[in-house]
């Protein structure tokens, strides 16, 4: 958030943790810092858009809602530079486990936030013996067979729709698996997530989408990277 800067800027949903809170109020002031930054980017002219996920759902109350100039949209149609649309949400909507088992996902979210867990004390310890950035829940998903099959159901489910939207592409978070990968033509977005993946998905000014992965750029100097201008 404060080494880029960006024309737009879509904020695809479970930016804050409604699950959580409603367990235990959990608020530390760094969640307040990352607040102020989308704000002080609103105020400065970047167009930002808050797509509410399933952990922020309580959002969705008010969408077509614009708060601080952040404009609140259950999804968008974002046409690129280079001409094409591209359907923006969430994607939760494509989730059977989410739509027929919401009981499941929820003790997911119990599984996944104590693999977090462990996954911040593992590269504590990762980097006290100088080695880099390696996520456990990420590795531990690519080598279930049962995950992979989720996460292709979920892309194939997620294409169908957009395509339905008469959208060439889509661009979705939710599964935390950052992708880009094209299917005859049709092109699937993933931004993965900031907070254990650590990337972001940016549109570059010819059209062309690119996953930033910030472990692999943080240890060069800042202004190697703070001028990379994008569009998304």
């Amino acid at each position: 958030m404060k080494n880029t800067e960006s024309e737009f800027l879509y904020l695809v949903g479970d930016i804050v943790d409604g699950w959580r809170i409603k367990r235990s109020w959990w608020w530390p002031q760094e969640h307040n810092d990352v607040i102020q930054k989308i704000l002080r980017k609103a105020r400065k002219g970047t167009k930002v858009f808050f797509i509410p996920g399933n952990h922020d759902e309580f959002a969705r109350n008010y969408v077509s809602n614009d708060f601080g100039k952040v404009k609140f949209r259950r999804d968008m149609i974002h046409k690129t530079l280079d001409g094409k649309k591209f359907l923006v949400i969430h994607g939760d909507e494509c989730d059977g486990v989410m739509i027929y088992a919401r009981w499941i996902a929820i003790i997911g979210d119990y599984a996944y936030t104590l693999a977090l867990s462990m996954n911040t004390w593992l590269n504590r310890a990762r980097l006290m013996m100088g080695l880099s950035y390696w996520s456990l829940s990420a590795y531990l998903k690519n080598r279930a067979k049962n995950a992979v099959k989720f996460i292709n159901n979920y892309e194939d489910a997620i294409i169908t729709l957009a395509q339905k939207r008469g959208a060439d592409g889509v661009i979705c978070g939710h599964i935390h698996h950052a992708n880009i990968k094209e299917i005859d033509g049709f092109i699937y977005c993933n931004d993965g997530d900031w907070v254990e993946s650590c990337t972001a998905l940016v549109e570059h000014f010819d059209g062309k989408m690119e996953i930033l992965r910030w472990t692999e750029i943080q240890g060069l100097p800042p202004l190697e990277y703070i001028d990379i201008k994008k569009n998304v």
